[in-house]
């Protein structure tokens, strides 16, 4: 038998061992642009509610407008959202946690995006 008739199949056997590799890190991949998109939602509600706190209105809630700023499916399960306030002289303060959602196997806690916003008060 030749020597490429010995080879045959080779690459396919190579690439079927290495799939495993490629796909991890591709979840990986994402997985960091979800964390990174959860922080920047956080930012987002942190000054909104802020933004809100501020306001003299009193029908502008802050924890509803933080939510509101917030993609839904960052916020469907209690316990992913979390937002508190500490006002202060003329300013006001507002932060805000999210959870991390996972897609990697069998890893469920990636711990919490939070960012903090300060506002003038109006």
């Amino acid at each position: 038998m030749s020597v490429r008739g010995r080879d045959r199949g080779q690459v396919s056997l190579e690439f079927t061992g290495f799939l495993p590799l490629l796909l991890l890190l591709a979840l990986g991949a994402v997985q960091l642009g979800i964390a990174a998109y959860a922080t920047v939602q956080a930012g987002t509600a942190a000054r909104a509610a802020a933004r809100a706190d501020g306001d003299d209105d009193w029908r502008t809630h802050s924890a509803q407008a933080g939510r509101a700023s917030v993609s839904g499916w960052l916020t469907d399960a209690p316990g992913d959202y979390l937002h508190t306030s500490r006002s202060g002289g003329k300013e006001v303060t507002s932060t805000v946690r999210i959870r991390i959602p996972s897609v990697v196997p069998f890893i469920d806690d990636w711990g919490y995006a939070e960012r903090s916003s300060t506002m003038p008060k109006d």
